[in-house]
């Protein structure tokens, strides 16, 4: 299993928290690459909740890893 940037973009909408099962219909139903189904795919398979994309890829970069100030533009 590996996450991008770009693959994991196409969760950022999934309906949090979410079980393995309903995060793959999402993906699926919101036209994501195969990629990302395959990942989620390898998740285990059990009816725990994700809370969010955090969870799932532990290294998923948030705002404050950016150097971008918002409040400058």
């Amino acid at each position: 299993m590996y996450w991008t940037l770009e693959l994991a973009t196409h969760l950022e909408d999934a309906p949090w928290p979410a079980t393995r099962d309903e995060l793959i219909d999402f993906a699926i139903r919101s036209g994501a690459p195969m990629e990302v189904v395959e990942n989620l795919g390898d998740l285990p398979e059990d009816d725990t909740p994700y809370e969010s994309i955090d969870e799932i890829w532990p290294d998923y970069p948030s705002k404050e890893d950016f150097l971008f100030n918002e409040d400058e533009y």
